[in-house]
């Protein structure tokens, strides 16, 4: 961990990778960050140690770029860091539906860039990160973002063909859960419990059903029918969410959100 690491754009994605990197061992001496107001800068300053430089200084001087900044500001910060990006660098793009051509073509060529998509989980730790090589970025290179977005949850490695299905799955899927436990309280309300407590169940259901997911190594299917006993509770309500078509509006869902992120990545935001 001798690099250098520059995050552009220290929001809360930036800031809980800056957060992860710490925890994982770089040192804040090794550190660069980049702010639009001083106080934001003192801030980070206070709580991790970090300096707060220009975005020019950042490309000069770090060794990894990582471009956490919003999508529609990419192409301006793109302009000033080409005059000062060689091709020794790592860039790395956190920022949504922004391909590896769109960077590579404002940097200077040979310039290896990894794409990024994590997920708002990264937060706490729980994050989903898809990781795409672009035309000049090697094993070593993903290794790398890795390594950085590892410290804040897991990560994936997909041909970034695939990034826009992934976006829709992962990078949006958090919200998905979300719609679902607000549907399931305010059904719990009308069945006649508080508030509070129909949110309490049903946000340890989920948080107990993605462990059994995760731990168990069983299908989803195989779990939900050790849940579903014959002429019980639960087949009767999937029944229903069978006859409303549940299933197939996640689908159709799911399709809308990869599309729309082709529309962003194309640049038609």
């Amino acid at each position: 961990m001798t690099q250098t690491v520059a995050v552009l754009g220290t929001g809360k994605i930036g800031e809980a990778l800056l957060s992860g990197m710490i925890r994982a061992g770089w040192r804040p001496a090794d550190l660069l960050v980049t702010t639009r107001r001083g106080d934001r800068a003192q801030e980070l300053l206070t709580r991790y140690g970090v300096e707060s430089v220009t975005n020019a200084e950042a490309a000069k001087n770090a060794d990894i770029l990582i471009l956490a900044v919003k999508p529609q500001d990419m192409g301006k910060l793109l302009d000033e860091l080409a005059p000062h990006v060689t091709a020794d660098r790592l860039v790395i793009s956190a920022a949504a539906g922004i391909t590896t051509t769109f960077i590579e073509d404002r940097l200077t060529p040979g310039t290896p860039v990894v794409r990024v998509m994590p997920n708002t989980p990264v937060l706490v730790d729980e994050g989903m990160s898809v990781i795409s090589a672009g035309s000049h970025a090697t094993g070593a290179h993903l290794a790398t973002a890795e390594e950085i977005f590892g410290g804040v949850g897991k990560t994936l490695r997909v041909p970034e063909s695939q990034q826009d299905a992934a976006t829709a799955l992962s990078g949006s899927g958090p919200a998905y859960f979300y719609f679902l436990v607000e549907a399931m309280t305010d059904a719990g309300i009308l069945l006649g419990l508080p508030r509070a407590q129909a949110h309490d169940l049903i946000v340890q259901a989920a948080i107990g059903a993605a462990v059994m997911l995760r731990d168990s190594g069983e299908h989803p299917v195989k779990l939900r029918e050790a849940v579903t006993s014959p002429a019980g509770t639960t087949i009767s309500a999937i029944r229903e969410l069978e006859n409303h078509g549940v299933r197939a509006a996640l689908i159709a869902a799911l399709e809308a959100a990869r599309d729309r992120s082709r529309e962003l990545a194309s640049g038609n935001g």
